[in-house]
């Protein structure tokens, strides 16, 4: 892999695409994290371009880490955010020039990969959730559930009394046992009041209970861990190796829930894989919108040895994600039989809509 001569990127709040051009001409597409995106932008600019343009690439993970090293005072989430942009464009710019997609390159093939149908609401009530989800296996096939559980980091409480003693039966008993359950409580709960929720999902025919605790408690969560049969899982908000390897060798969770770009970009994010497999635990990424993050998690996915069950896939439309419409000149999540396909378009198979590109705000680091 050639320098990296120019980094830009095309943002708005919610979303940022990073496009890379090498000394020979060649470009590829990555994304930064949503969520604030213009600030990670400029963060890109400012804190990762001076860093990594006219540097060689071959070795991807010693030039992140050279990122990390240089920005040693600045070692939280908006420089991973940032990187996480820097590196799935290689990715892609590596496809291309082999002419292979980059779940090949990663040791994997295109084709099927289970999904998950995950809910974002708290402000729905669980006979509406149960309703909704229902649909959408009939319709599209999906064997498996996600739904929400407490408030978010909501301190004990509930989005409003008994909510969550409601949704567990409800969404057990509507959806049958042949189906996969999970939920997810964003870091609501004590301990104790984490293993009673926790027994209640066992009771329910529930498999998967996530971030149970505040996340960055890990011994919290480790309680809960050790005191329940259900897997608990977690891992969604952390960007820091060091914290990784020691969750994962405490025993924290049952299964890692990395988010690529929160974590800083395709590479790191195989750290975590490499430390999960050396841990017996299997990965099953954080992927919480339809924007690229996505696409890179069906690509790693496909490729992993400790690969989940399955994959993250948000149903959520325009009504909570306006931002993410309107994004691709072709759809790359359609859903058939509860599966997307990835194909085997070089890189990540995409194409960015130009109009999105014209309205977006610009910025550009080149040599």
């Amino acid at each position: 892999m050639f320098k990296i001569t120019k980094i830009e990127s095309f943002c708005n709040e919610y979303i940022g695409f990073v496009r890379l051009t090498n000394e020979d001409g060649a470009q590829g597409w990555g994304q930064v994290s949503t969520y604030n995106s213009d600030i990670t932008c400029q963060i890109l600019h400012r804190q990762v371009a001076p860093w990594t343009l006219g540097e060689k690439t071959e070795d991807l993970d010693d030039l992140l880490d050279l990122v990390t090293e240089r920005e040693h005072k600045f070692p939280g989430s908006y420089l991973r955010r940032a990187m996480g942009g820097f590196d799935t464009a290689i990715w892609d710019m590596k496809g291309k020039v082999a002419g292979q997609p980059v779940v090949k390159l990663l040791g994997g093939d295109p084709g099927s990969l289970r999904a998950y149908a995950s809910s974002m609401k708290r402000d729905i009530t669980p006979k509406d959730e149960a309703y909704r989800l229902c649909k959408l296996r009939d319709e599209f096939g999906f064997d498996a559930f996600k739904v929400r559980a407490g408030a978010e980091v909501g301190r004990n409480k509930d989005e409003w009394p008994g909510r969550t003693e409601e949704i567990i039966p409800t969404i057990s008993t509507e959806l049958g046992d042949r189906v996969d359950l999970l939920i997810d409580a964003n870091s609501c709960y004590t301990v104790d009041r984490a293993i009673e929720i926790g027994k209640l999902l066992q009771d329910n025919g529930f498999s998967h209970f996530e971030e149970p605790c505040p996340y960055w408690e890990l011994e919290q969560t480790k309680a809960v861990t050790d005191a329940l049969e259900i897997d608990v899982t977690g891992g969604e908000q952390d960007c820091d190796i060091p914290t990784w390897r020691r969750m994962l060798e405490m025993g924290a969770v049952n299964i890692a829930q990395p988010d690529i770009l929160y974590l800083g970009g395709i590479n790191r994010t195989l750290r975590v894989v490499d430390l999960a497999k050396s841990a017996g635990i299997p990965i099953t990424p954080h992927c919480a919108n339809l924007s690229l993050v996505t696409l890179f998690t069906m690509h790693l996915l496909k490729a992993i040895p400790n690969a989940g069950k399955y994959l993250e896939f948000s149903i959520e439309g325009a009504d909570y994600y306006p931002w993410q419409q309107d994004l691709f000149l072709e759809d790359p999540y359609s859903v058939d039989d509860g599966k997307v396909t990835i194909s085997d378009m070089p890189g990540w198979g995409i194409e960015i809509r130009s109009d999105w590109l014209e309205k977006s705000t610009y910025q550009c680091s080149e040599i």
